[in-house]
């Protein structure tokens, strides 16, 4: 029986790897503990739900802030991801059951017992399902809606790099109010980093969506700390603004285990300052860059600029 606790259970991909040091932590990225009532009230709705959180399975250090708040970022499709990059948490492998036909209504119950005014749903990859799963997110954003009418959703997708075309306009169809979905690297290092992905095709997914629907956002982030350097960040910049994308993030790569990719370096926080500048004099609407930023890390207060960002700019009050 795979126990998913188990690192070399957990990615058995990655068990022969040799070790890679994990550098001591410099202080600007220290965290509390998780804690507190509203972080148990969150992990307790988590449970009575049986939902997967990408929270707890990529380790991300903003839990303990972001579930004492009531925001927690939902992972459907399983709990096992059918890709084995070599910077994520999230377990790898053949995903054992099918899809679960109850799951969007479980999301869209905790939403609404959460009070969420923003959500974010992700997902792992399912490569052994024929749409790549966009039907499934398809489902959840209407069962949301349904439940929540009120509440602004943001998902973040896989790259449906196998499936027909018509598997993306599936998930915008649906019409969630932010598509997001992660470069995550600097092309040079995607061999090593994001093997079973392909940079351009990525990118073109998020041009495709605001060619699809003009009107919805669209949402990429990259970690920094990998090997890149200042030149090749500054490139994909001029990429994503290429395919119209609105809004950047940029964080810190933290190594989960001796197995993951090592950490080249922890860029201080002046270079985020520095990056977030340039991304903004480069067009883009909205952007986060900082040590601890991650996808879904303060989502909901990021929409309202994001949106407020967009009015500014066609001259709505």
């Amino acid at each position: 029986m795979r126990d998913l606790k188990v690192p070399e259970l957990r990615h058995p991909e990655k068990a022969r790897r040799p070790d890679n040091a994990q550098p001591k932590k410099p202080d600007w990225i220290r965290v509390r503990a998780p804690g507190g009532e509203g972080y148990k009230k969150t992990a307790s709705i988590m449970r009575e739900h049986k939902l997967v959180t990408v929270c707890e399975e990529a380790g991300c250090p903003n839990v303990g802030e972001c579930w004492s708040q009531g925001h927690a970022t939902m992972m459907i499709m399983g709990e096992v991801c059918t890709r084995a990059c070599s910077f994520c948490n999230i377990a790898t492998g053949k995903p054992p059951e099918a899809l679960d036909a109850f799951e969007p209504g479980r999301v869209a119950d905790a939403v609404q017992k959460l009070g969420l005014n923003h959500v974010v749903v992700t997902s792992v990859d399912r490569d052994d399902v024929e749409d790549g799963g966009a039907e499934h997110f398809a489902q959840t954003i209407r069962a949301i809606r349904h439940r929540s009418p009120n509440t602004t959703i943001e998902i973040l997708t896989p790259d449906f790099i196998r499936c027909a075309p018509e598997a993306l306009e599936k998930v915008v169809e649906a019409r969630p109010d932010v598509f997001n979905h992660n470069l995550e690297t600097v092309p040079g290092l995607y061999p090593e980093v994001r093997p079973g992905a392909r940079y351009f095709h990525s990118l073109r997914l998020l041009q495709r969506v605001k060619e699809l629907d003009p009107s919805m956002f669209t949402k990429s982030g990259i970690m920094v700390g990998l090997g890149e350097d200042r030149q090749a960040v500054m490139q994909v910049m001029e990429d994503m603004r290429a395919a119209d994308i609105d809004f950047l993030t940029i964080g810190q790569y933290l190594q989960p285990t001796p197995k993951h990719h090592r950490v080249d370096r922890f860029v201080h926080p002046d270079e985020f300052a520095a990056y977030e500048k340039a991304a903004y004099g480069k067009g883009f609407l909205m952007v986060s860059a900082t040590p601890l930023t991650r996808s879904s890390y303060h989502a909901g207060d990021d929409f309202a600029r994001l949106r407020e960002a967009r009015n500014k700019k066609l001259g709505i009050a």
